[in-house]
């Protein structure tokens, strides 16, 4: 493996997604332009429909309680007809609104279907070495997140690690990695953040990343109060890692933190054209769930490992549609706000990029790296690496890497 440091030059075109299955070269293109027209007349007929189902809905009211009750005994027959799927309330919790033309009801089953993966998983891990647990907490704004830690059985616990995946993946990815820090005497906490994973939220939908730094926050000074004396580290990959990085420059998260690794961080991210600067906004705002392109089941190579590759797209918890615009935009938003305050991070920090990588630019750790005010940091940029850094054939390297950082910081 090699790794070297190079200076930062003129900003590339740069893919605005971070982690993402599906590569957006041009959302505003000519394509664009007509599916988006074809979509708001769309959205004009079904304003109007609402007008035409008044007048049916005063017919109905018009007739004998008895017709009115038989109809409704008919409707409830109907809707039986359906299949019945049985959720916890623990599990996942009911909101009655729709959102953006999408059936909530719909939603929160596939959060159940999410959240019960996610904690079979947990619970069939029987590692001796490691013990894996899982928890929920609730946010101020009323979601539910989704959580695990591994901890070491034999060996003593020296330090903590807060890991955050990337966009469209979830901290079960980690496990591995986990591990491999218990041997170290670390024990590890992975947060599902919103719409990831088994936490609630439409999949991989970011209606605003500073929810996510949030409860971000609120994961950290809960782990932290749970384990007294212990010193605390943090590891992003990705989106995963600008979340961390807007979180730290909180100086109440800075105190708490220790020293930060981060993987491919999503730190300068562009728009492919100067216009959706001033569009993104807009469209973001009227169609923040409108997806871009089909999906894509095969996934972007984000990896020179093929296994690898199978393994995360094959993944039910890993999202393989197309990026939303509310989602591209968040992720533009925040790595616009780290750009313009990367001088203000302090924290110890090392930052490893691939620069093969396709979807976020090393050139942008490299800027990181020279603009922090961070007096302990270091930069690799490993050669012909891709995004994925610890699904690289090279894993195990990078994550010895990694902790010798943690552990020569305890």
């Amino acid at each position: 493996m090699e790794s070297a440091s190079k200076s930062s030059g003129a900003t590339s075109t740069l893919i605005w997604t971070s982690g993402a299955s599906g590569r957006v070269n041009a959302l505003f293109s000519l394509r664009m332009w007509r599916s988006l027209l074809v979509l708001i007349n769309a959205v004009v007929l079904f304003l109007l429909l609402p007008f035409r189902c008044w007048k049916r809905a005063v017919v109905v009211n018009s007739c004998s309680p008895s017709s009115s009750s038989g109809e409704k005994m008919k409707d409830e027959r109907s809707e039986r007809k359906g299949p019945v799927v049985r959720v916890p309330a623990a599990i996942v919790s009911r909101r009655s609104s729709s959102s953006g033309g999408i059936s909530m009801a719909a939603t929160d089953q596939a959060v159940a279907a999410r959240r019960a993966l996610a904690i079979r998983r947990v619970m069939q891990d029987d590692d001796c070495n490691s013990s894996r647990d899982f928890s929920l907490f609730v946010t101020a704004r009323g979601d539910t997140i989704f959580t695990q830690s591994w901890t070491p059985v034999s060996v003593k616990i020296r330090g903590l690690v807060v890991l955050l995946h990337g966009l469209n993946e979830h901290s079960g990815r980690y496990s591995d990695f986990a591990k491999e820090l218990n041997a170290n005497g670390f024990k590890v906490y992975g947060m599902d953040w919103i719409g990831h994973g088994g936490s609630d939220g439409l999949h991989s939908y970011v209606h605003s990343l500073d929810y996510a730094v949030s409860d971000m926050k609120s994961f950290l000074e809960k782990v932290v109060a749970d384990n007294p004396g212990l010193p605390c580290f943090c590891f992003g990959h990705s989106t995963g890692g600008a979340i961390i990085l807007k979180a730290v420059l909180d100086p109440k998260v800075e105190a708490r933190v220790a020293s930060v690794v981060l993987t491919s961080p999503a730190v300068g991210v562009q728009p492919s054209h100067p216009i959706f600067t001033v569009l993104a906004p807009i469209f973001s705002f009227l169609l923040p769930r409108y997806q871009i392109g089909a999906a894509n089941k095969k996934g972007m190579p984000v990896s020179r490992d093929p296994e690898a590759l199978v393994a995360k797209y094959s993944d039910p918890l890993v999202y393989t549609g197309s990026i939303r615009v509310r989602t591209g935009y968040e992720i533009l938003r925040i790595s616009s706000f780290l750009q313009q305050n990367l001088q203000r991070m302090r924290v110890p920090f090392l930052v490893l990029h691939g620069t093969a990588d396709t979807v976020t630019d090393p050139e942008a750790s490299q800027k990181l790296y020279e603009e922090a005010s961070s007096t302990d940091k270091t930069i690799k940029l490993l050669d012909g690496f891709l995004h994925d850094i610890l699904f690289e054939p090279e894993r195990e390297e990078i994550m010895r890497d990694i902790i010798e950082w943690f552990r020569c910081r305890l």
